[in-house]
């Protein structure tokens, strides 16, 4: 009789590890039993604003593998079913059925957690009610979507400035929303410096976007029947139809802590380069759930992304039916857009640098899209950060338009492999005037961080 894993969650790290495992073994040497409390499988998270938004036209859009494809393959998936408790010792977990309440025990032999994150939801008076949403999961999706097409009103407020929050004010003003977002940081995008937040904010505001920093949300507010009216912060009020949270989220690790499983700094499970949870041979875990390794700090991250969660999945999948893979980190790369802004950012901010310890130049230019002659080419704004000394390149921020954001990709790699800002400046990129300047803007930047890393070290 062969072995049995057990997986719990079905998204992207859950499903690709059991697909991939399948792949390497056969239902009699490997059986594969996957818990999932929702509805569906396999699908795109990061594409949900885009299908709120009407870029995406159906939901089934978003879904790369349905739960009968999954079950075609010899894959035991059962949903609307969680996990309530893992006996690490005794070597199994505790399930229940949410529709019927039946619970039970199950043994394995492998276990992987890929239980993924969870919104942030702070405590606050009426923060659960009817006319508040979260859009992490394509329930959370549907849901929103009927309440737009049902409010009678068209005013709206986004909580949060964070990726899911300017993508969500998007889809918002898509649709023909009034939007004021709101957020406590200084500038939008917090994950980008105060300097390039600036450039988003005013691009958003040129949108027709009401962007309130610098505040906390303190309540919101309904009317007798129970509905939304708007938000409050200490400073003022916002009317509102329906409030949509965007303010973070943070892995879903409380059945790991329960069990007694080694969690870091942002409560993600911590792993092994093979993505096994430190200390316990026969269990992983990856995706939103775990911390990973920076490659430029050398600190452990908490960075939710669909990009990791797949690689865990695979490196995950591999180790289960019993090949090798390993995941060596990142550098923090991910990319995002409002309207016709693009924004990109890879590496260390200087908050960042300077927790690492690092001592730096910025840099900050601005360039084009194209050829400056070429019909449609558009600005972008391009900050660098290296290192004092060395001239290794630190992180990169991009602000622009069509064509801006996917420039990152030679940021990351040049991360990755640890060049200079010299060495980005002599590489061979492509050029035409229809897609790039003679120097690409990646490489202005970098021309003018030599120089800075030189003039630093002539004064010090």
């Amino acid at each position: 009789m062969g072995e049995r894993v057990v997986i719990i969650g079905a998204d992207a790290t859950g499903m690709a590890a059991a697909s991939q495992a399948r792949r390497l073994k056969s239902a009699a040497d490997l059986e594969i039993v996957v818990f999932e409390r929702g509805h569906f499988t396999s699908y795109s998270a990061c594409g949900i604003p885009y299908w709120v938004g009407g870029d995406v036209g159906e939901r089934d859009d978003l879904i790369a593998r349905t739960p009968e494809e999954h079950r075609a393959r010899d894959i035991d998936l059962r949903l609307r079913t969680e996990v309530l408790e893992i006996d690490v010792d005794g070597q199994r977990v505790r399930w229940r059925e949410l529709d019927t309440g039946r619970e039970d025990w199950i043994g394995y032999d492998k276990l992987v957690i890929a239980t993924g994150a969870t919104p942030i939801r702070p405590a606050l008076p009426g923060i659960d009610l009817p006319g508040v949403y979260g859009v992490q999961t394509l329930d959370d999706g549907q849901a929103l979507i009927a309440a737009l097409e049902s409010i009678p009103g068209r005013r709206a407020v986004v909580v949060g400035a964070g990726y899911i929050g300017v993508e969500m004010a998007e889809a918002l003003i898509n649709r023909g929303f009034q939007v004021t977002m709101i957020s406590r940081g200084g500038e939008p995008m917090a994950t980008l410096d105060p300097d390039m937040g600036v450039l988003i904010r005013k691009a958003m505001e040129g949108m027709g976007i009401q962007v309130v920093c610098g505040v906390e949300l303190s309540a919101v507010h309904t009317d007798a029947q129970g509905r939304v009216t708007g938000v409050a912060t200490a400073e003022a009020e916002y009317p509102a139809d329906v409030v949509v949270l965007g303010i973070g989220v943070r892995p879903t690790t409380e059945l790991a802590r329960a069990a007694g499983l080694p969690l870091g700094e942002s409560e993600g499970l911590l792993t092994d380069l093979a993505m096994r949870v430190r200390g316990h041979e026969n269990i992983w875990a990856g995706g939103d759930c775990v911390e990973v390794l920076d490659l430029v700090s050398g600190s452990l991250r908490h960075i939710p992304l669909g990009t990791h969660a797949n690689k865990h999945g695979q490196i995950i999948g591999s180790g289960v039916g019993g090949d090798y893979a390993t995941f060596p980190g990142v550098v923090g790369t991910a990319v995002s857009k409002v309207c016709d802004l693009e924004v990109a950012r890879t590496g260390l901010r200087e908050r960042d640098a300077h927790a690492a310890g690092l001592q730096f130049v910025t840099v900050t230019i601005e360039s084009t899209s194209r050829s400056g002659y070429y019909p449609g080419a558009a600005v972008m704004t391009v900050k660098m950060l290296a290192e004092r000394r060395t001239g290794r390149l630190l992180g990169v921020q991009i602000v622009g338009r069509e064509g801006a954001a996917k420039r990152i990709d030679t940021a990351a790699v040049a991360l990755t492999t640890r060049l200079t800002v010299d060495q980005i400046v002599a590489l061979d990129l492509g050029y035409a005037p229809p897609f790039s300047p003679v120097w690409d803007p990646i490489q202005v930047a970098a021309r003018k961080a030599v120089t800075a890393v030189r003039r630093d070290a002539v004064t010090s």
